[in-house]
């Protein structure tokens, strides 16, 4: 056995060393003892309070250990708050919430009143009108209460920032306006809102860094129309807004949420092989959307293409239409020959035009990265369902177009 006490050269100090280490050894093992005994006085404990019932052991164990604590208010609760569910929140994530906005006083008062409630389990991601001082059971059931959350924003396949005016005078509105409705809450009987203006504002004229704008699409947002600068970086789908957030803080939202499901469909990662930037790639896919339905997507990006390898104009009725604020495609000759960077018939604007022209979904983006294979370089809507036909040559794009308006179909 190694031992150290050989360091000690005086006979007494020898002794004096194996006295205290026996003496803490044995306090130790004392201590050990006493841990044993508390664990085994709670487990008595615990086996005796399960022979009155389950409930009363849960209640038992979690007091006697230290585990947590339940305190509960009473009632229906005082002041209105929001309370954001995050996407991949159990329940007792959703509790920490509640508790750290006080609507209610512990979160065992919200996991135990919802114990029983399948539906508390099934809580979606988003905000929640709440109220501060809740009972447990009064806040699982405003949590389950649909109406209890708000309104997402919703974002479809070729929306665009702003409204639209169609010939009779009605009016669509665009992204800005729909964002600036879904950021209304009530609290507490005043409604709150962020106006179309100050969103019109942001998206005009704040940093484009602080809109949340990725590093492959800065130099051309920063080159764009102002007006249009932010167009297709709002992806269709739902939005779940923060209504307690200022017009930068929304866009902000919107857009970074936007990118990260952009990214899943492709961009900036596979940009590379198309031969165009990443944002050229958003562009394009801007026009797939506008411009076919879903089941010629990738015919019409290889059109694109085809026209784009030849130097041909891309001459689309959907870019000129963008400028015109209308909600159905419906250009005139005089329409077409006015010039301007959307003006895809200008023979000033050859290329893509400077921006999107509305929100690309999924199936567009991932045609834009992957056309399909064909010599294609014209195509017309040839069937009532909106199908197109697609020619190689002017000769038989120019016959099916007066096949298709001698059918009716335009």
């Amino acid at each position: 056995m190694n031992d150290d006490l050989g360091l000690f050269t005086d006979p007494e100090a020898r002794q004096d060393e194996r006295s205290r280490r026996r003496s803490n050894a044995a306090a130790a093992a004392a201590r050990r003892a006493q841990r044993r005994r508390k664990r085994t006085i709670l487990w008595v404990v615990v086996a005796l309070v399960l022979v009155g019932g389950g409930a009363g052991a849960y209640y038992g164990y979690r007091s006697l250990s230290g585990i947590g604590s339940y305190e509960d208010y009473a009632g229906a609760g005082e002041t209105d708050v929001v309370v954001e569910v995050k996407d991949g929140d159990i329940v007792s994530a959703i509790a920490a919430t509640l508790k750290a906005q006080d609507v209610v006083a512990s979160q065992r008062a919200f996991t135990e009143a919802g114990a029983d409630d399948a539906r508390v389990t099934a809580i979606q991601p988003g905000f929640y009108l709440m109220k501060t001082r809740m009972s447990g059971e009064a806040a699982v059931a405003r949590m389950v209460d649909e109406s209890s959350k708000i309104t997402p924003l919703e974002v479809k396949g070729g929306y665009v920032l702003h409204d639209l005016t169609a010939l009779d005078g009605s009016t669509t509105k665009g992204i800005l306006s729909m964002l600036a409705d879904a950021s209304c809450v009530e609290l507490d009987g005043a409604k709150k809102c962020v106006p179309v203006d100050q969103l019109r504002d942001a998206a005009e004229n704040a940093d484009p860094v602080a809109l949340g704008v990725p590093e492959w699409a800065l130099a051309a947002v920063r080159k764009a129309p102002k007006e249009n600068r932010l167009e297709g970086l709002i992806l269709p789908g739902l939005y779940h807004l923060d209504p307690g957030a200022d017009a930068v803080g929304l866009l902000k939202s919107v857009i970074t949420t936007s990118l990260n499901r952009l990214q899943g469909y492709g961009i900036p990662g596979g940009s590379d092989k198309t031969g165009f930037r990443p944002y050229e790639v958003l562009v394009l896919a801007s026009l797939v959307e506008k411009e076919g339905v879903t089941s010629d997507f990738g015919k019409v990006s290889r059109v694109i293409y085809n026209r784009l390898d030849a130097g041909q104009l891309l001459e689309l009725d959907s870019t000129v239409n963008y400028k015109l604020d209308r909600p159905h495609i419906t250009t005139s000759p005089a329409d077409r020959a006015r010039s301007g960077p959307y003006n895809t018939y200008s023979a000033g604007t050859k290329g893509l035009p400077p921006t999107p022209i509305g929100s690309p979904g999924e199936k567009a983006v991932q045609a834009a990265i992957n056309p399909e294979e064909g010599p294609w370089r014209y195509f017309v809507k040839c069937q009532t369902d909106g199908t197109s036909c697609f020619n190689e040559t002017f000769e038989e794009h120019d016959a099916d177009v007066y096949d298709a308006q001698s059918r009716g179909v335009f």
